[in-house]
């Protein structure tokens, strides 16, 4: 029996069909680490972490920032239901940089008030933004 050397990938937003398309492997952060996707991948639902999205295709790889959401990976398919996901030219590089720096000054101002968990995701998805455009 011939192995498929691609699968499907979906990544529907709120408000948008991101991608839809034809791929060799997705590579994304999730809750328990980054993982890498080929196609045959044993069936799993897992939680996205902010970071980079990389979709191989055939001949290019494409990176988006991807923020947050649920994918559910089968062995032909993935379906990303993604919060918030960017390609490079979405993102304004001067915003995603104020944006890193306002979550590091709340996280290093150690006040009461301070929501930690909000703070670091902040910074996750401003450090995502930054790494896409590089």
């Amino acid at each position: 029996m011939a192995e498929n050397k691609d699968f499907i990938l979906r990544i529907i937003t709120p408000d948008r069909v991101f991608y839809e398309g034809k791929v060799d492997m997705v590579e994304f952060n999730t809750t328990e680490g980054q993982i890498g996707v080929l196609p045959g991948h044993i069936p799993m639902t897992v939680i996205v972490k902010p970071g980079v999205l990389s979709i191989h295709e055939e001949e290019e790889v494409k990176h988006a920032a991807l923020h947050a959401g649920f994918s559910e990976i089968l062995p032909d398919r993935i379906t990303i239901l993604a919060e918030v996901i960017e390609w490079p030219d979405e993102i304004d590089e001067n915003r995603a940089e104020a944006a890193r720096e306002r979550a590091e000054n709340r996280l290093s101002s150690k006040t009461p008030e301070t929501d930690i968990a909000r703070a670091e995701t902040a910074l996750a998805r401003a450090i995502a933004r930054i790494e896409v455009l590089r």
